[in-house]
């Protein structure tokens, strides 16, 4: 196989160097960026080759198979013409930094009959799997509760805010994916909150770096949500799922950026401090996962259609911030054209 790869920033970058890794004997991996110079130095450290462009990656029998890393912006673009170029796609979240564009590339998708595949890699991470099967098993008995955390470190730069579509999208979308997944349930209503505690930016930008949310699910299950963008303890994800047998936790090990009233030893380790660390092995294994797809078929682990779910979710999200109001999710499907 011949693995293309566009873009080579941040994630891109880890991409390239888990997909060197996971190529089958006698694979190639080719990578191309809106900037040669960043393509060609990610490929000298990972083995890999550089095009002079990403056009190149979509020429006719260029590649078999293309992964997609460049910015939110290029991925509708990217992922229309990877399509219609017959190749299997993976791309990271989101799709899109809207729903109509979104719902474009769900339709295209549908009518190719293409395989794609997108990067919501805590599908993959061993703590969301462990409590997906958890709740499907009855382990937990009824589901009365959830709860989502997502918390940075340290806030990402203020170039990469002016194109990130805002903290729902570009983040909490990830929280709204997998409370999706692993309950099995649809979010129908949003009441979501942002505020601003930190860098001048965010505002100006019209985001938000510090919310909260409640989500009530179409099974009337309550979820509530929080989330930062400056957590100074450390990368901080975590879910909780409580039931009317027992309550599971994901994330809350000796890791977690946490610190005991009771003045308990645990949690004892050294917190994350960025999501690679925390997700290494899951994203290892959602390329895994993708390069397996490309080379025997088979269903995509995350679709276009679930990645417009959490869309919605986090567009509804945004307009219940900026509205002041409970949001129901159908009301931006029907503004978006998503029915």
């Amino acid at each position: 196989m011949r693995i293309g790869l566009i873009g080579t920033g941040r994630i891109g970058a880890a991409h390239a160097a888990a997909a060197a890794d996971l190529l089958p004997e006698g694979g190639r991996l080719v990578l191309a960026d809106a900037d040669p110079g960043r393509a060609r130095e990610t490929a000298a450290r990972t083995g890999a080759e550089a095009a002079a462009s990403p056009g190149e990656l979509l020429a006719p029998g260029a590649v078999d198979a293309l992964i997609i890393a460049a910015a939110t912006d290029a991925h509708p673009e990217l992922l229309l013409a990877g399509i219609r170029a017959g190749l299997p796609v993976f791309c990271e979240k989101p799709v899109a930094r809207d729903v109509p564009r979104t719902v474009e590339v769900l339709r295209e998708t549908e009518r190719a009959g293409a395989l794609v595949h997108i990067g919501f890699m805590r599908r993959f991470d061993a703590g969301h799997r462990r409590a997906r099967r958890a709740l499907a098993a009855g382990e937990l008995g009824e589901l009365h509760r959830a709860h989502t955390v997502t918390c940075d470190a340290a806030p990402p730069p203020a170039e990469f805010i002016r194109t990130s579509g805002g903290i729902f999208r570009d983040c909490h979308v990830h929280d709204f994916d997998a409370l999706r997944w692993i309950t099995g349930r649809e979010a129908v209503e949003v009441h979501a909150y942002g505020a601003n505690r930190g860098a001048a930016h965010f505002a100006e930008a019209g985001d938000a770096d510090t919310t909260a949310a409640v989500l009530r699910l179409d099974d009337g299950t309550l979820a509530t949500l929080q989330g930062s963008r400056y957590n100074g303890a450390g990368y901080d994800v975590r879910m909780e799922f409580a039931g009317s047998r027992a309550t599971i936790a994901v994330g809350l090990d000796d890791r977690a950026p946490l610190r005991s009233a009771e003045g308990a030893a645990f949690p004892a380790g050294t917190p994350h401090r960025g999501f690679w660390p925390r997700f290494e092995a899951a994203y290892r294994a959602e390329i895994a996962a993708f390069l397996k797809a490309a080379a025997e078929g088979g269903p995509s682990p995350c679709t276009v259609a679930d990645a417009l779910e959490a869309m919605l979710v986090a567009e509804a999200a945004d307009l219940s911030v900026r509205e002041g109001r409970a949001v129901l999710v159908d009301e931006v499907r029907e503004r978006g054209g998503a029915r």
